[in-house]
């Protein structure tokens, strides 16, 4: 059981650390700050570039954590906020399936994200109870 959890978070990890990645510094093909920000509305008096810093370093930090077992419930959280708001602002729209932009994907990371919270850390995290 231990692997299984270690596995299925190292791998939303992986994930999450390289979206980070492609939103806060454009590596791998991806958009950096200012990109990403031009995708981006602005939402509740914040403008759109504050959301791109919001976004990017959720997916970053929330990634790294994820990957090294440290606050692993904590930083579920905010990487489950951040999905349910990517589903909620552009990917209802679109229905359910990926090939037409919907939330497929969305919806198994979701279900992914709470497997991690509700089964707790493995025995390889270096935070035990957070």
């Amino acid at each position: 059981m231990n692997l299984a959890i270690a596995i299925l978070r190292f791998g939303m990890g992986i994930m999450f650390l390289a979206h980070g990645l492609q939103m806060a510094f454009g590596l791998f093909k991806g958009p950096g700050i200012a990109g990403f920000a031009k995708m981006l509305p602005p939402l509740f008096g914040f403008p759109a570039l504050f959301w791109s810093y919001l976004a990017s370093y959720t997916c970053l930090i929330g990634g790294i954590c994820l990957l090294l077992g440290l606050f692993m419930k904590l930083a579920i959280i905010p990487l489950g906020i951040f999905m349910v708001t990517a589903v909620a602002l552009v990917h209802w729209k679109n229905g359910f399936f990926i090939t037409a932009g919907g939330w497929e994907y969305n919806f198994i990371i979701l279900c992914a994200l709470a497997a991690l919270f509700f089964l707790g850390s493995d025995s390889f995290c270096i935070t035990k109870k957070l």
